[in-house]
């Protein structure tokens, strides 16, 4: 059969059956035709899960394809003993195979020849990556061939292939940054071409090889990401967002991109995409509310199929940002039944964190704190890297704290005096020392002198008060020092960009509780937030601020 005639027919047939069907009606066929019908029955037969059909490779016809293949290897066509290759490489056929052996020692003595064109090279590059334990001998031979050519020549493919192979060799302990900077520069001319697999592909790899300098590259690379989210599969939106957080990337439009795209996929985006979502917006503090009322609506239809992982993953970034979407009363009714049904499936350290996160927006698991405050849960907690290290002794204490000022009504266990802390750790609501300055030097022209108030004190409630000021009965200001007559006590939370979302007003969750416990403890609490403060311009207007807020009446 005419090859054109036979490339048309095999592209028209959509099953495997009917391609070796086909096959056996030829009498004669050239080793590229051979090849390229093997092509497409692993495209066919091969997904995520593997083969889905073993009993394919017992079929007559397709065993005595392989048998040519296997004693004919030396007067194959490169072409046809490379895409002959690769097709079974991914039809799962034993490496160790006579079949495998005989087709990749002929690829590697041509190799050698030097008898391979940059399209072949390329070829066998992606046949041995799809290896478990890929010779790593090769596979520099393939690098070091293609770099005899001009690099930049080499199409996207080409560039994709040959940066998998630098991942796979700097394990072994391989050097390659001096062709990775000559990769990334001609790459970075290239970005506009790439494809959602390839942008995909090449985000991944300078992660994996940590080329945290080629920061052009990389911010092209997101940038042009941002045109390809709707078009990315699961795997590929992985490795991008996984870009974005290990470079520190951030931009408005991807998110847009992101709110556009989660709320229309969430019911058939895989949860590990989901997951990947939600860490990113919950590390970058970005409150999106399309994405996460979408995943909250995704989290009550489909949580019984997630794992322990995922729902600690759809859930915790609702606390940490101090989010409740429109449909709280079902998330959090679904994830009490969820709890109730695989509380003993979780780690200790991801229940901990869940249920950390529930109360910083007043989702009370009283239902569950009595195994959290067991001596038993608490060995286990100890014996789990990170251990009782102080961040975990603080969500702990700050879930009894909260049991103690929110749930009157909880009569179970306690935590132990021992597992508690005095002062709580915050790093992201540190102070914001610049706005702290200002603020105090409003409050020394307010106030007149500086023992009126006291700045960064630690209670003798867990909590660390910005800046304290204490009221006689009659409403005059004490010294801070005196303990004596004080009939209130004023907490100014001085609030910096850190303690919000990013680009917004909504307090962070670890924030909104301490500021929420401060009244509980008998503090009246005043505001000072960054986005109020920030355009007064001078001293006086600052102190004039300070009068209205702290002193309204």
């Amino acid at each position: 059969m005419d090859e054109q005639l036979f490339f048309k027919r095999l592209n028209s047939l959509c099953t495997s059956k009917e391609i070796l069907y086909f096959l056996s009606s030829l009498e004669v066929m050239s080793d590229t035709m051979a090849s390229a019908a093997l092509q497409k029955i692993s495209e066919l037969e091969v997904d995520d899960n593997g083969l889905k059909n073993p009993a394919l490779l017992e079929n007559e016809v397709f065993r005595a394809l392989c048998f040519q293949f296997e004693f004919e290897s030396s007067n194959l066509s490169n072409t046809g003993l490379l895409n002959a290759l690769q097709a079974l490489i991914r039809l799962r056929i034993d490496p160790q195979s006579t079949l495998m052996t005989s087709l990749l020692s002929e690829s590697e003595e041509r190799l050698g020849r030097g008898q391979l064109t940059a399209e072949h090279l390329c070829a066998l590059g992606e046949s041995l990556l799809e290896l478990e334990s890929p010779s790593c001998a090769t596979l520099e031979q393939i690098v070091n061939h293609m770099q005899e050519g001009d690099i930049k020549s080499w199409s996207p493919r080409e560039v994709v292939m040959v940066y998998k192979i630098v991942e796979v060799t700097v394990r072994e302990g391989k050097q390659w940054q001096s062709l990775l900077n000559r990769l990334n520069s001609v790459t970075l001319g290239a970005v506009s071409q790439l494809s959602p697999n390839f942008v995909s592909e090449i985000l991944n790899s300078l992660v994996v090889l940590r080329q945290t300098r080629a920061v052009l590259l990389v911010t092209a690379l997101c940038k042009h990401s941002v045109q390809h989210v709707p078009y990315f599969t699961d795997h590929e939106l992985v490795n991008v967002l996984e870009a974005f957080l290990y470079f520190g990337q951030k931009m408005q439009n991807f998110t847009e991109a992101l709110e556009r795209h989660v709320p229309r996929s969430i019911h058939t985006m895989h949860p590990q995409t989901v997951s990947k979502v939600m860490q990113y917006c919950c590390e970058k503090t970005i409150l999106s509310k399309p994405i996460f009322d979408a995943v909250a609506e995704g989290f009550i239809s489909s949580a019984d199929r997630l794992t322990t992982d995922q729902i600690a993953a759809y859930i915790i970034p609702f606390g940490t940002l101090n989010y409740l979407p429109p449909s709280a009363s079902s998330l959090f009714g679904k994830l009490e039944t969820v709890l109730h049904t695989r509380l003993r499936h979780f780690q200790p350290h991801t229940l901990l964190n869940l249920l950390h996160s529930c109360v910083l927006i007043q989702r009370y698991p009283t239902n569950f704190l009595p195994k959290i405050f067991s001596p038993y849960f608490l060995q286990k907690l100890q014996a789990q890297p990170p251990g009782l290290n102080r961040v975990v002794m603080s969500q702990l204490t700050q879930l009894f704290l909260t049991v103690t000022l929110e749930c009157p009504f909880y009569e179970g266990p306690k935590l132990l005096s021992k597992y508690q802390v005095k002062a709580c750790p915050t790093p992201q609501s540190s102070l914001d020392v610049h706005l702290l300055k200002r603020v105090k030097t409003g409050l020394l022209d307010l106030l007149k002198k500086r023992i009126y108030f006291a700045s960064e004190v630690s209670t003798p409630y867990f909590y660390v008060v910005d800046i304290e000021i204490k009221l006689d009965e009659e409403g005059f200001v004490l010294p801070a020092a005196q303990l004596e007559e004080v009939h209130r006590r004023i907490a100014l939370c001085v609030d910096g960009q850190n303690r919000f979302c990013a680009h917004s007003h909504n307090l962070l969750g670890e924030e909104a509780i301490k500021q929420r416990h401060l009244q509980l403890l008998g503090y009246e609490v005043v505001q000072i937030p960054f986005f109020e403060i920030e355009s007064l311009q001078n001293t006086r207007k600052i102190a004039d601020y300070l009068h209205k807020k702290i002193f309204p009446c």
